[in-house]
């Protein structure tokens, strides 16, 4: 099957590369050092699922028209995305692979306005992380699938036949409640803001007992704000409605031992998040679709999440300023 795959980041590169492997013609698109890089020396794989060279087509945009092009963009530049490769994405099925709760929703809006209304978008959550230790270079960190799917029934036909395409390559499955497997993600996100914030990696945010604390807070704040809006959670790989009822409500010395217990599976090796690895490429990172998504949810209800609030703030001046904070400072700054 020829694969596109549209933005060649850390997630986006571990796509094309494993279903090279698995066999599949991709071509991805790319910019600046990444586009050079993957042009000279392919995408070279790394990681809990093996070493791989993929030969891809590569490109600021998609040359040839595809049988199914996956989106792996950040958030804020999903319009340009799309509107850049509209007249190749004509009919194609479209996997927008995104974090976030609006990303086919958007896309579906831009699509219809650059004339392509009738070509099926379908969501996917990446559960795995993965990072770029340098241009063209993806190492996956901790392993896992990815969800397809759209809104909070069963799986649609197009999720079905595009979970069953990319499962020739990759892990990857269709699932029923989609919207709220995307909360759970929501919730999970939540590590994401500490790193970028302090420099460290997710694990030693989640070591330290101060932000592992304020970290805490977060995820509540975002439970409260989805149960809120009557979200019904979706489990992915062990991150069960069970367990966020117990992060949500139980004993907050409890919730800060769960969040210890995730630390520690997520390995050794040090895990930094994507909205860290924004801020150190001196990219615009996707906090205002994370933390930002449950402030903006929770004033829907007539609710605030102030210590995500005080979490986008932080990140954008880490952003501004490229200096990060001290957990000291962090607590000072969420006192």
């Amino acid at each position: 099957m020829r694969i596109a795959v549209i933005g060649a980041g850390a997630i986006g590169a571990t796509l094309a590369a494993l279903l090279d492997r698995g066999g599949h013609t991709v071509e991805a698109t790319a910019r600046g050092e990444r586009l050079a890089a993957i042009r000279a020396s392919g995408i070279r794989l790394s990681g809990a699922w093996g070493d791989h060279v993929a030969r891809v087509a590569v490109a600021e945009r998609l040359a040839t028209r595809p049988d199914l092009a996956l989106l792996c963009v950040k958030a804020q530049d999903e319009e340009e995305a799309i509107r850049a490769n509209a007249a190749l994405l004509d009919g194609v099925p479209l996997v927008v692979v995104q974090n976030g709760l609006d990303g086919v929703v958007r896309a579906e809006s831009v699509r219809h306005g650059a004339g392509t209304p009738g070509a099926p978008t379908v969501g996917a959550i990446a559960f795995f992380s993965a990072d770029c230790p340098a241009p063209g270079e993806v190492r996956v960190l901790v392993p896992g699938p990815l969800y397809l799917g759209s809104g909070d029934g069963e799986p649609s036909p197009d999720a079905v036949a595009a979970a069953r395409a990319l499962g020739e390559g990759i892990p990857a499955r269709a699932v029923r409640n989609f919207l709220g497997c995307q909360w759970t993600k929501l919730v999970v996100n939540q590590i994401n803001a500490m790193p970028a914030v302090t420099g460290m990696s997710v694990q030693a945010t989640l070591r330290d007992r101060t932000l592992r604390a304020i970290v805490l807070e977060s995820i509540r704040e975002a439970i409260r704000v989805g149960r809120r809006q009557g979200v019904a959670f979706g489990s992915l790989e062990g991150m069960t409605p069970l367990t966020l009822a117990v992060l949500g409500s139980a004993p907050r010395a409890v919730g800060r031992v769960l969040l210890g217990i995730m630390a520690r599976r997520l390995g050794t090796e040090p895990v930094f998040g994507s909205t860290l690895q924004s801020v150190q490429r001196g990219l615009p990172t996707e906090i205002d679709y994370l933390s930002g998504a449950v402030v903006e949810r929770a004033r829907g209800v007539g609710a605030e999440a102030p210590v995500n609030a005080a979490l986008i703030e932080l990140v954008h001046e880490v952003e501004r300023t490229r200096r990060f904070f001290a957990p000291a400072e962090v607590a000072a700054r969420l006192g």
